[in-house]
């Protein structure tokens, strides 16, 4: 782990693949894109273009900026009903995500 890291690496990170490993990780993220079917759009339909954190709405021009926290910190849990998401935008998102770190570095856990 770097100093410069803020989580530990993931066991088996930076291992070397062949070929075949590396094509068949591919293969199983975009087969993962497809079934997933854009759950950003189907987010935003359900729940609007508005943060459900700070509140903040959003237009067209800055939609950019709203992003799909997975409330279970399972990117493949993709309920249709939505139930799983939250839209939030970057900085709640970013605080959403810290807010776990600096948990788990206070209680000691890793």
């Amino acid at each position: 782990m770097s100093a410069y890291s803020s989580r530990p690496r993931r066991p088996g990170a930076g291992k070397a693949v062949t070929q075949e490993e590396a094509d068949e990780i591919v293969r199983k993220m975009r087969e993962g894109q497809s079934r997933g079917e854009n759950y950003r759009e189907k987010s935003l339909k359900l729940h609007g273009w508005i943060c459900a954190k700070c509140g903040r709405e959003f237009e067209l021009h800055n939609l950019h900026l709203l992003t799909v926290h997975h409330k279970d910190g399972n990117h493949n849990n993709n309920p249709a009903d939505g139930s799983n998401w939250e839209n939030l935008c970057i900085y709640c998102h970013d605080d959403e995500h810290s807010r776990s770190i600096l948990a788990d570095y206070l209680a000691g856990r890793k």
